[in-house]
């Protein structure tokens, strides 16, 4: 049976429940109020994905700063630096220069010369006072001596003759047998008589002295240093130099030093003096300083006393260290002071640990450094090495080190 079967809204079947309400969608089943709460869902998770992209762009330009901060503090170079202090050094000065006799005494014939017959010394040999170093012929000079000899003994018998004849005219005046006149005669006879023999007496010691000039002999004790006579040659006066002598054999260096250290030094300070080749120092003492400067070389000379030694060959070259007082001042390596065009100067960090260029004054230079004496008070903190790597102004981490470990 065909029939139509509608339900009109609002109508329900007999025993069916009521299904749909106000704002029911048939069609989803959502109602009016589930779709609010999903808006709401939708909403709030757009905030939550906004506030995560935030927050990941803020630990990721954190994250860069740290990074780019611990770079920059990775190029920060680190430097060894050192608060040097003041430091009593004494004075020292080096000079080198050579080797010579204190007192050289050139001998040579002082006589009327002639031949050399015999010499007696060689050179390096000690002499006395006195001591004869070469014999000259004297032969004739010897037979001039005993012909005055002889003169004396006839000048001596004409005086002794005089004498007798003057006694006896004493004794025949009183008997008037001769006059007072020829008394006076008689005395000025004897007078005459006795003077020759003076004078008789007098040329014979010319001639001795004379022939004992005649040798060659040592002015004062010492060592022979030159020997410039042989057998058989013929001296005189103006011959020259036959022996050179060191004075008791005391030596002493001739140091060449520049005006500034000759005018810190005094007489009476000790040197050490090494001569070349011998390995040996030797204690001396200044006894001498140039007065004047040579104008050439502007250098002058302090002249340093040393006792004789073998190894002091006169002639030689040798380097002495002298002594020129205390000096207090920062001492620094020599790795720590640079030098440039505007002169010498050092690194110094300041407290922000940022490097600064110091000019200085170098001075004493010592096994333990150089001195310092202008510049540097001794507080600051001074880069030990690599200065030649930073720049004024440079940014650096310091690694302090002790003075004594410098």
């Amino acid at each position: 049976m065909n029939y139509d079967s509608r339900i009109e809204p609002g109508q329900m079947t007999a025993g069916e429940p009521e299904t749909y309400e106000a704002g029911h969608n048939p069609l989803t089943g959502d109602t009016e109020q589930d779709r609010r709460s999903r808006r709401w869902i939708w909403l709030v998770a757009i905030v939550v994905a906004m506030l995560v992209v935030g927050i990941w762009f803020v630990v990721h330009d954190g994250d860069k700063g740290v990074s780019e901060a611990g770079k920059d503090a990775a190029q920060v170079p680190v430097v060894t630096v050192v608060v040097p202090g003041r430091s009593t050094v004494a004075g020292e000065i080096s000079a080198t220069g050579s080797l010579a006799a204190r007192r050289t005494m050139p001998v040579g014939s002082v006589g009327e010369g002639g031949e050399v017959r015999e010499i007696r010394v060689e050179a390096g040999d000690w002499v006395k006072q006195g001591q004869v170093l070469a014999v000259i012929d004297r032969s004739v000079q010897s037979q001039a001596a005993a012909s005055q000899s002889a003169q004396i003994q006839v000048a001596a018998a004409d005086a002794r003759i005089a004498q007798s004849n003057l006694d006896r005219g004493l004794k025949l005046v009183d008997r008037g047998f001769i006059s007072k006149a020829d008394i006076d005669q008689l005395t000025a006879t004897r007078d005459a008589a006795v003077a020759r023999v003076g004078v008789a007496r007098a040329t014979l010691g010319q001639l001795r002295a004379q022939n004992a000039r005649l040798d060659i002999v040592a002015p004062a004790a010492g060592l022979v240093l030159e020997r410039n006579v042989e057998l058989g040659q013929v001296v005189g006066g103006g011959t020259g130099v036959l022996f050179s002598l060191a004075k008791g054999g005391e030596m002493e260096l001739l140091a060449n030093l520049s005006e500034a250290d000759l005018s810190s030094l005094s007489v009476g300070v000790e040197a050490k003096v090494t001569p070349v080749g011998s390995g040996r120092t030797f204690t001396g003492q200044v006894w001498q300083l140039s007065p004047v400067i040579d104008t050439t070389t502007r250098q002058g000379t302090a002249r340093i006393a040393l006792p004789y030694d073998a190894a002091l060959r006169p002639g030689g070259f040798a380097s002495a260290v002298i002594e020129s007082g205390a000096v207090v001042a920062p001492m620094l390596p020599e790795s720590a002071i640079q030098s440039d065009a505007k002169g010498s100067f050092v690194y110094v960090v300041d407290d922000t640990g940022k490097v600064h260029r110091r000019p200085v004054k170098t001075g004493l230079v010592t096994a333990n450094g150089i001195t310092v004496p202008s510049g540097l008070t001794g507080t600051e903190k001074v880069v030990l090495r690599a200065g030649g790597f930073l720049n004024d102004g440079d940014k650096v981490k310091t690694r302090l080190v002790s003075a004594t470990a410098k």
